[in-house]
């Protein structure tokens, strides 16, 4: 993941795409998005690498992928504390989603906030389900949120 997001190194994006989809039951989505990086990050790096690793998964399982999502205004989740990360960053819905089932897929899940306020954007605009999928996860603590449902996420 370093190396994508920090590097522009695209070479793991195939294992990773190829790796996720294989946890994907296609049948069971309708659609793929995924929780779209700060504005200021994209222009630094020049992509967005959610963006890159759900269009391979998409690509992968043969499921839509689409940008759901817009960002709010705020700071990335990189290099802020735990407590500042549960405050979350904040998403917009960019159309009804009228019953869809949706995959969203970020690259590191730490405590949870993005893809819970990703989620929460995707159900406001009709999403029936959203299945979070992450390349990584810091593990559970202990402290403050409870671990995530089984099978509701999934870490490669």
């Amino acid at each position: 993941m370093t190396r994508l997001k920090y590097r522009n190194q695209r070479s793991s994006l195939r294992w990773l795409g190829s790796a996720l989809a294989d946890l994907v039951d296609a049948e069971a989505v309708d659609v793929v998005t995924w929780a779209p990086t700060t504005g200021s990050r994209v222009r630094e790096r020049g992509f967005d690498h959610a963006e890159l690793i759900a269009r391979r998964v998409a690509g992968r399982t043969g499921v839509p992928v689409r940008s759901l999502l817009d960002r709010g205004p705020g700071p990335a989740q990189t290099g802020r504390s735990e407590v500042e990360r549960h405050s979350g960053p904040s998403f917009l819905p960019r159309r009804s989603l009228c019953g869809s089932s949706v995959l969203l897929i970020d690259d590191v899940m730490t405590t949870g906030s993005t893809l819970s306020a990703a989620a929460r954007a995707l159900r406001t605009a009709g999403a029936s389900r959203v299945r979070g999928l992450v390349v990584a996860h810091r593990p559970w603590s202990g402290r403050r949120h409870q671990e995530p449902e089984p099978n509701r996420l999934r870490a490669v």
